[in-house]
């Protein structure tokens, strides 16, 4: 059985909600979960204390017990010093794609 701590959405149409769970990974995004960690609502501003909430310990806990967090979560867990997330680089995602490059090695060319 895998576990994975993720996001659950709630709330209204474009008024999102969510809730830091943790769940199977064979379960659906908003169905059924094994505990419930905190929340995360998105709407409210980036300097907000309410803006993400959730338990520490139980979050250490199920890191320890082998729960995988999802992308968004690890953030929230590298803030709360609960686990270190390492940087990603993609250099290839910035680069031109191939007709830019042609139009950029035509006009160069003139």
């Amino acid at each position: 059985m895998s576990l994975k701590i993720r996001l659950a959405r709630g709330g209204a149409k474009k008024r999102p909600h969510y809730s830091i769970v943790v769940a199977d990974s064979r379960y659906p995004r908003d169905g059924r979960f094994i505990e419930k960690l905190g929340i995360f609502n998105p709407m409210l501003p980036k300097d907000s204390a309410e803006r993400v909430v959730f338990d520490v310990e139980k979050a250490k806990a199920w890191v320890a017990k082998g729960a995988q967090p999802t992308d968004r979560v690890a953030r929230f867990l590298d803030a709360a010093g609960v686990l270190k997330r390492e940087a990603r680089s993609n250099p290839e995602k910035a680069k031109p794609k191939k007709k830019a490059q042609e139009r950029a090695a035509a006009a160069a060319a003139e």
